[in-house]
């Protein structure tokens, strides 16, 4: 039953399902703040990260009061197979891996407690709780912002994910073409399957690998290009009407809640030095990030994965011929769509299971697709 929705005797109650979400999201937060500090060095990071656990804690509390007024005890704590994967790469990779996951989620959380407040009516458990939850959680979003480096609210953007995002993505696209092309020419050819399965794969792992490394570098350096055409247009603005854009900076800090006199201040600040107010306009204003993305790396990146995706399906045929071959470049494929769909959820929120089990589903689609196809043109030639 959701929020608001009647009882039969006209009353509304709680969505309890909702609550014990919420319930398992706030206590996975509170593990992963932990993880994070535990593989933090620098020990004033350290002490925030076990603040913000310790706060997590508080939430679950919250929710666990509320699921106890309803009849219904929390089960005991046992991280989601998407935190154990979260904190298991953590450790592995670092805090710098870790921190941004975690800043997602935070935005991700702000969303849903101010989703969940509209639409709880007034008086119906759980609609101020969100309010609350809400409001701690941009602070929180804030506070790893803030020691990200980054500006804004991150609730309101979407990041790219970074290097194992281009990773997961590329070797999933050159998996799923790669593994459709094996497919399609399993099911065409007769006497030189073999032969027609390793030079389709490889030509087909080249051009998946080419394709997407050339997408990866065009798409990064026309971002590169309208940001440099962005700053370029800024900072002739800063030269040429300086009046003009101090007044606009000080309205943005108004925005974010400065009195009107500090706002002017710190605008007449940064107006002092012109490198500065570029900097300050293009977080502010242009939501550019001082960090920019290298084409060359993206290309490389993205074209690396992608091959080692597409290499997947046909590599058995380089070891193995006839039956053996096909079923081990199925199971191959097969395990590999559920990892990378498994993977997937670091980035969507989704189970890892669920998540994996429906790269699984696409995979085994674009196998029966590729290989009927295959074998109706083969009759048809």
């Amino acid at each position: 039953m959701r929020p608001g929705e009647s009882s039969g005797d006209g009353s509304t109650e709680p969505d309890l399902h909702a609550f014990e979400h919420h319930w398992q999201d706030e206590a996975d937060a509170a593990f992963l703040y932990d993880v994070l500090a535990d593989a933090e060095p620098d020990e004033h990071k350290r002490d925030l990260y076990r603040k913000l656990s310790a706060v997590e804690q508080k939430h679950v509390e919250i929710w666990g009061t509320l699921l106890r007024a309803h009849g219904r005890e929390p089960a005991t704590f046992k991280p989601t197979a998407r935190a154990r994967l979260l904190a298991s790469l953590g450790r592995r990779i670092g805090p710098h891996f870790l921190l941004p996951m975690l800043l997602r989620e935070e935005g991700r959380e702000v969303k849903a407690y101010l989703a969940m407040h509209r639409a709880t009516p007034g008086g119906v458990a759980g609609k101020g709780e969100a309010l609350t939850l809400a409001r701690e959680s941009a602070e929180h979003a804030t506070t790893l912002a803030g020691i990200a480096g980054r500006a804004g609210e991150p609730w309101h953007k979407t990041g790219s994910g970074g290097f194992l995002r281009n990773v997961v993505y590329g070797f999933n696209d050159g998996l799923t073409a790669n593994f459709g092309l094996v497919a399609g020419v399993i099911g065409a050819a007769a006497a030189e399957q073999h032969h027609a399965v390793i030079v389709a794969g490889v030509a087909g792992l080249i051009a998946d690998a080419l394709s997407m490394g050339a997408s990866g570098y065009l798409a990064a350096k026309s971002e590169q290009e309208v940001y440099a055409h962005e700053i370029a247009m800024e900072r002739d603005e800063i030269a040429m009407m300086p009046e003009v854009e101090r007044d606009e900076l000080a309205l943005i800090y108004e925005t974010k809640g400065l009195a009107p006199e500090t706002a002017r201040e710190l605008a007449n600040a940064a107006m002092a030095d012109p490198q500065r107010m570029l900097a300050e306009q293009m977080q502010e204003e242009l939501g550019i990030s001082a960090e920019q993305t290298s084409p060359m790396r993206e290309a490389w990146l993205t074209g690396t994965a992608t091959a080692i995706g597409a290499l997947i399906p046909v590599f058995p045929f380089f070891i193995f011929t006839g039956a053996t071959a096909i079923v081990l470049s199925f199971a191959l494929a097969m395990a590999s769509h559920f990892l990378v769909g498994a993977l997937r959820s670091i980035f969507t929120g989704r189970s890892v299971f669920r998540s994996g089990l429906d790269m699984f589903v696409v995979g085994l689609g674009v196998a029966v697709v590729g290989y009927f196809v295959g074998d109706w043109i083969g009759r048809l030639l």
